[in-house]
């Protein structure tokens, strides 16, 4: 498996980055997208405690399925083996009818930039601020082009998704993870009750 060199950047000023990528000479490699994703667990996760799980996700141009593994919430500690496949309504059908169990589906917004072998994807999620994420092929490629857009390295976020969920309301991990849909309606009375 591949370990995912990623950090995020949570409440992000979208036009102040767009400007910045393009004076730093950023390629977009897609302007904003709807993406949408089903996620999947293994019915024997609870008695393994393995934090992982499946995903099959639209992102406008392809759809990919990848299999996802948390080990820690550190720049190492997701790790992820990713396909393309041509059918996403298929894919999830055929996860079904293997045994998996469909966990959550999910919409964002993603768009998706391009610099010294970093993938910058500026991430919107519902009821969160958009936030932004690099990725690359080193730790040291993804410090150094997140540093020259001024972010600082001490405020970087690592792993999933949950973390960004949590600077706003007051949920776990596993409930977070609970979630059978994510999508951009209103803010849900349940969701609303826990907001810090």
């Amino acid at each position: 498996m591949q370990t995912e060199i990623e950090a995020k950047f949570p409440n992000i000023n979208v036009d102040t980055l767009r400007v910045a990528l393009k004076k730093l000479g950023a390629t977009c490699i897609h302007p904003e997208v709807l993406m949408k994703r089903k996620t999947f667990d293994r019915p024997n996760k609870v008695i393994d405690k393995i934090f992982d799980w499946v995903r099959v996700r639209d992102e406008g141009d392809k759809i990919t399925m990848s299999y996802k593994r948390l080990d820690d919430r550190t720049l190492h500690g997701t790790k992820e083996v990713n396909i393309t496949v041509d059918d996403f309504e298929n894919s999830c059908q055929f996860l079904t009818n293997i045994g998996m169990i469909m966990k959550s589906y999910q919409e964002t917004r993603r768009e998706s930039w391009f610099y010294k072998d970093v993938e910058i994807t500026i991430d919107t999620w519902p009821w969160v601020p958009t936030f932004v994420e690099f990725e690359g092929p080193s730790e040291e490629i993804v410090k150094k082009v997140s540093s020259s857009l001024g972010y600082d390295w001490k405020q970087a976020l690592f792993g999933s998704v949950e973390p960004i969920y949590q600077m706003h309301y007051d949920f776990t991990d596993e409930e977070i993870d609970s979630w059978e849909s994510i999508t951009f309606v209103p803010e849900p009375a349940w969701l609303l009750a826990k907001k810090k």
